[in-house]
């Protein structure tokens, strides 16, 4: 019995932290309650314990930071990392269903802090087999929230 209501309890905690925050302009993002390098660790975590190996950090925050004065414009983020990573399994399905779908490859989560805000997000995929990609995603952007 008591096992029983740990599952219910996770999983609704899993629920309602795993809410998406915002779905629009072609990503979803997640609130994280935590600070930008607590956030960043959980999503490098959650990519390797799924399995994958994270091939890059585009650490985009820094580029806009430094190249502010040069180029222009306001400061946007405090801080700002893409994690990009791919999945052999995830990439064959959907490339076999469209051999068009490479154009997506590699997949990326951006942890960004703004405003005193931290946030996971990732870009939405068209509907059809890329949504094997957003269920990806999602997953493994659940699994750095609920670290």
């Amino acid at each position: 019995m008591w096992k029983t209501k740990m599952i219910l309890a996770s999983a609704a905690l899993s629920a309602l932290v795993a809410a998406p925050a915002s779905a629009e302009n072609g990503v979803t993002t997640y609130d994280y309650q935590g600070s930008f390098d607590d956030a960043a660790f959980a999503v490098r975590n959650a990519i390797i314990n799924d399995g994958l190996v994270v091939d890059f950090v585009s650490h985009v925050g820094d580029m806009l930071n430094r190249t502010r004065e040069d180029v222009g414009g306001e400061k946007q983020f405090e801080a700002a990392d893409v994690f990009v990573f791919c999945s052999a399994v995830v990439t064959r399905e959907v490339i076999a269903a469209d051999p068009m779908n490479i154009g997506y490859c590699p997949y990326g989560i951006f942890v960004t802090e703004r405003q005193g805000e931290v946030k996971i997000g990732y870009r939405d995929y068209p509907d059809g087999p890329m949504q094997k990609v957003e269920e990806l995603l999602y997953r493994i952007v659940n699994d750095a929230i609920v670290q």
